[in-house]
């Protein structure tokens, strides 16, 4: 491809073609780097590129042309200036929080995160003297109400997992920005085939490439996406030296991966609205987690904000008269499936289904998966590119044979 695109192109048309430049060779499929380092021209050259004063690749660790483009791609998606590439999408979230927190400074994220989020925030840097609170996911007047002078940082997920509640992205700009405050998104869930945070207002962008970017479960990754200033100046030299950085072939697989992003999330929200829909209608079912549907208290905002779709994850309670209860209940469900694979990971084109009480969310505390709505009759679902008749009757073995 040539180097530079013309302007204005569809996101759709981006996920294909934006990378860096081909190579003499002239591939059409971006290439593969293997490679640990980089052959200098000179020492002079090696010197200049090693303090960066002058562009070009020296160690993989610190930059490589794979990674590169994965970078440009999921930048352009997103609509900002840049990205970096990590392992995985906790430490991108380890790589943001390290760059922007010190002790003394002050976090507020959601309540009903993702509980590995809510530990690494709660636990791990409260032992660095980094304080966090969390709050309600939709009250925009609780995330208001608990700034403090020495709040540097709003981090939210939206939709969050496995609960599929919304943050007003807009709201939580303003509240931030009105305090001189960053507001990052994880963007994990709607990805961006249906949703951008920036253009809502978010400064960064949090991603598992692991997830829908990836599409099929195959590696990790994760990246931070923002405005060049925040991710060149405070991201970039902490991950050449901490090590965080994403592997040349996991970047390669999710690359290709992006090239059909919004076909496989497209498909799989209608998947998973077929399927909320006939859950709700279900006489086992006490209640379905979905924003594509009318019932979701966030349905117009998810419209607005999510282009129109629900996305493909959606969660529901089993009907069950105590927690005890409860959990056996959801158990049999979940183990009577013959199609969904019983996994925690979501995103892939084979629907997954698992028991977040005990997997996702098993660390936290009964009392913070009691603040965030999570009970023990709660089966997450992560719809995938299965005919949907056999999820409805592969979900119905279960529920309708409830003890």
């Amino acid at each position: 491809m040539n180097h530079e695109l013309p302007a204005g192109l569809h996101p759709d048309t981006l996920a294909v073609r934006q990378a860096i430049a081909r190579s003499p060779y002239g591939e059409h499929s971006e290439a593969l780097y293997l490679t640990s380092s980089f052959v200098q021209p000179d020492a002079a050259t090696a010197a200049l590129r090693f303090a960066g004063a002058e562009e070009g690749y020296t160690y993989s660790r610190t930059s490589n042309p794979t990674v590169t483009s994965f970078e440009q791609r999921l930048a352009a998606l997103e609509g900002t200036e840049t990205a970096i590439g990590t392992s995985s999408g906790m430490s991108a979230i380890l790589l943001m929080c390290m760059a922007l927190l010190k002790a003394g400074d002050h976090v507020i994220c959601s309540q009903s995160m993702f509980g590995s989020t809510m530990n690494l925030i709660g636990k791990e840097f409260a032992r660095f003297g980094v304080q966090s609170s969390f709050v309600s996911q939709t009250d925009a007047a609780a995330w208001q109400a608990a700034l403090r002078p020495e709040t540097r940082l709003m981090f939210a997920e939206t939709p969050t997992n496995p609960l599929t509640d919304l943050c007003d992205i807009r709201a939580l700009a303003d509240i931030a920005h009105g305090a001189g405050v960053l507001l990052a998104v994880d963007n994990c869930f709607a990805s961006p085939a249906l949703q951008q945070p920036a253009r809502w207002g978010a400064d960064l962008v949090i991603h598992s490439g692991t997830k829908f970017l990836d599409g099929q479960g195959r590696v990790m990754a994760g990246a931070v996406c923002g405005p060049r200033a925040l991710i060149d100046d405070k991201l970039a030299p902490l991950i050449r030296s901490a090590g965080m950085n994403l592997s040349p072939f996991n970047a390669w697989v999710v690359l290709k991966g992006m090239e059909t992003l919004s076909l496989r999330v497209k498909a799989q929200s209608a998947n998973a609205l077929a399927l909320a829909q006939w859950l709700q209608g279900h006489p086992s079912v006490a209640r379905v987690y979905y924003p594509g549907l009318d019932s979701h208290p966030q349905h117009a905002l998810a419209m607005r904000q999510q282009s129109g779709l629900g996305g493909a994850v959606l969660s529901f309670d089993v009907r069950a008269s105590d927690p005890e209860t409860a959990r056996t209940r959801a158990f049999h469900a979940i183990d009577s499936t013959r199609v969904c694979s019983i996994t925690a990971n979501l995103g892939d084109t084979k629907t997954t289904i698992t028991h977040p009480a005990s997997t996702s969310h098993g660390r936290l505390t009964e009392a913070q998966r009691q603040a965030a709505g999570l009970g023990q009759g709660l089966i997450r679902v992560a719809v995938g590119l299965e005919y949907i008749d056999d999820l409805k009757t592969d979900l119905a073995r279960g529920l309708d044979t409830l003890p």
